[in-house]
């Protein structure tokens, strides 16, 4: 299966939430700052990801989005911003 390049960024406000929005994202993440991550995926690690995220946040207070990128575009980054780094192997256990 082929991989796309996804923008996951969450608002998540109570912090036991937080905690574990952030937990499931890193799990599928390969870059990213504070609230928002690069994610490399699959059609069903996306699916997953968004069914991992549903059963995470409160959707009247929280805000997840996942969206698509274009990974041919040029980055362009302002202020202290590096741009991402994959690491030589991904595990996924």
């Amino acid at each position: 299966m082929a991989r796309k390049l996804f923008l996951a960024a969450y608002d998540v406000r109570c912090p036991q939430r937080l905690t574990k929005s952030v937990r499931v994202i890193k799990g599928y993440a390969s870059g990213g700052q504070k609230s928002a991550y690069e994610c490399w995926l699959t059609q069903a690690e996306q699916e997953e990801l968004h069914l991992q995220m549903a059963n995470v946040i409160d959707p009247r207070v929280d805000q997840f989005a996942l969206l698509p990128l274009e990974p041919r575009k040029p980055l362009v980054t302002l202020g202290a911003a590096e741009e991402p780094a994959d690491p030589d192997f991904f595990y996924f256990g």
